[in-house]
């Protein structure tokens, strides 16, 4: 379909998980902040861009009828 978010091309982040096996706890801890912060801000883009598609939805609707 045309504008389909599914359609389009997925990032490549990169992300390359940690050797945790070398890492302190305090270094641990760190690294599961960070992580649950990224998963924080993916997670809102995600629900801004389904507010945004609700929204667009709600406009574009044929009337009923």
């Amino acid at each position: 379909m045309i504008g389909d978010e599914d359609d389009r091309p997925r990032a490549q982040t990169g992300f390359r998980p940690a050797d945790v096996a070398v890492m302190s706890v305090a270094a641990l801890q760190e690294y599961v902040a960070e992580l649950r912060a990224e998963i924080a801000r993916a997670e809102a883009a995600i629900e801004a861009r389904g507010s945004s598609r609700q929204a667009a939805d709600a406009f574009f609707r044929l009337p009923e009828g």
